[in-house]
């Protein structure tokens, strides 16, 4: 666990400077443009469809009777409008920390790099098409444990836990193959992951207990009023982005600082 605590330090400052608020309105511009466009167009199909098919399968019924045995029995009038937001929330989040690994770690990487690391050797042991390989099929399997991981929403505080544990796996995942795709080789990338795993993990699972912070306000839209969907939708996405982007710098820092003490060690050894 060594540098986590050194690395977020330089991350919270580096976070709200000029150049790294600039750099999350590419990914955030995108977000948006996408899922204002898919929430425009599909949010009321989804809600009819996701209606029908309760009406047909008689789930309503289920449905109340499983709230009422939580004492949330006055929630099943938005059952619908819940599960909606739930099925849509991993896609947004999948797509967020796509457009990050593919735009803005690059950016971050070079930024870091150049600041804090600038006789670090350029190996490059990754490529852009190992960063969107690793970021889809990362974020394909997060989304489908997400889904799996649904009923937990009827237990607030494990869903919260659990979730964290996803995106603790899928941040470490992905960040850290774009956080050394440029100044280490396979090899080194492959033996920091084995050395670092707990410290990446940790990393991770704090992004992630933060990142279950918009879709809670998104699920409480959802009780007040369907009209405010949209808008929360566009508020989370934002948060999701800037959550991303101290996730990415956190990551950056530790693991350019990792192989440094990496090949420092080899060469005194």
């Amino acid at each position: 666990m060594k540098g986590v605590g050194s690395a977020y330090r330089r991350a919270l400052r580096a976070q709200f400077s000029r150049r790294m608020l600039l750099l999350s309105g590419a990914p955030l511009a995108l977000s948006l443009l996408l899922w204002g466009a898919l929430l425009w167009t599909g949010l009321q199909p989804l809600l009819d469809w996701l209606q029908g098919v309760f009406a047909d399968y008689g789930l309503f019924q289920a449905s109340g009777s499983l709230l009422s045995s939580f004492g949330l029995g006055a929630l099943k009038v938005m059952v619908v409008p819940l599960l909606a937001v739930a099925l849509l929330l991993p896609l947004m989040i999948g797509s967020a920390l796509l457009f990050m690994g593919v735009i803005a770690m690059p950016v971050i990487e070079r930024h870091v790099g150049a600041s804090q690391y600038p006789k670090l050797e350029k190996k490059e042991g990754g490529s852009f098409v190992g960063s969107v390989a690793i970021n889809v099929g990362s974020t394909a399997v997060f989304a489908l444990l997400w889904l799996l991981t649904l009923p937990l929403y009827a237990l607030p505080p494990l869903a919260w836990l659990v979730q964290a544990c996803l995106w603790a796996w899928v941040t470490s995942r992905v960040m850290s193959y774009d956080a050394l795709a440029a100044h280490a080789s396979a090899e080194e990338r492959r033996s920091l992951v084995r050395r670092h795993r707990g410290a990446l993990l940790a990393i991770g699972f704090v992004s992630g207990l933060a990142g279950a912070l918009p879709g809670i306000a998104w699920m409480g839209g959802a009780l007040l009023s369907i009209v405010l969907f949209p808008f929360l939708a566009m508020l989370s996405l934002w948060l999701y982005i800037m959550i991303f982007l101290f996730a990415g710098l956190w990551f950056q820092y530790f693991c350019l600082g990792a192989l440094e003490e990496l090949r420092t060690g080899a060469v005194s050894a």
